[in-house]
């Protein structure tokens, strides 16, 4: 997939969406894709490969979350893996401080060494090795407006432990697969002294895979 492509089938895969990015998005997007697969054949960061998937399953995958995260200044990305959601999310939104934390050494290796490439506008973006276990001071972690994960946990487990990172006010982002009921969503929230934000599910572009993201917040806030 040439650079041209590329650029025309994440247009088209944000137009469904319903998300923007600057023009000069889709050029940083497959210069990163060249990095991932670069380190991937060395270390195994993930086990999608193919361009084509790359494009949608991670990238617009975590470009879908734009309207959970519009309004933030921080984003701390738990479970961050090889950078997704966080790196795409921090491309189409240069402002955003973003934090991802793994506990998987080779990967915060990956993201340490990526978010210093010249000309992917990720200066500032900062990857730490460590387990969230939910002491954010302990871990070196900071609190952010929005604590957001990716098919890290469980959302019960990911409920319980997300809002220690919340500064006052901030959401806990929830990106599921298979859609939840918004009655269920609303009961879990309810037993950790969350309340439900907003509920939204829809597919991805081309392979129409089926997605859900959820906001949660602290309750009388």
């Amino acid at each position: 997939m040439d650079n041209s492509r590329f650029a025309d089938q994440l247009r088209r895969g944000c137009e469904a969406l319903g998300v923007g990015v600057g023009e000069d998005v889709p050029e940083r997007l497959y210069r990163l894709m060249g990095e991932l697969l670069k380190w991937n054949a060395k270390v195994n960061l993930t086990a999608i490969t193919a361009p084509e998937e790359v494009l949608e399953k991670h990238f617009l995958d975590s470009l879908a979350v734009l309207p959970e995260v519009e309004g933030a200044t921080s984003v701390l990305d738990v479970g961050a893996g090889a950078g997704f959601p966080g790196l795409p999310l921090k491309m189409a939104r240069s402002g955003l401080a973003v934090t991802m934390v793994d506990a998987v050494g080779k990967k915060v290796g990956y993201l340490k060494a990526v978010v210093t490439v010249p000309g992917l506008g990720l200066g500032g973006t900062k990857a730490v090795h460590t387990r969230a276990e939910g002491r954010p001071e302990a871990e070196g972690l900071p609190r952010a407006d929005r604590v957001l994960a990716r098919a890290f946990m469980d959302l019960p487990d990911w409920l319980d432990l997300a809002p220690a990172y919340l500064v006052p006010g901030g959401h806990v982002v929830a990106m599921l697969g298979k859609a939840m009921g918004e009655e269920a969503l609303r009961e879990e929230a309810g037993k950790r002294g969350l309340e439900l934000v907003s509920a939204r599910a829809y597919r991805l572009p081309f392979s129409q895979a089926e997605r859900q993201v959820a906001a949660f917040k602290k309750q009388a806030e």
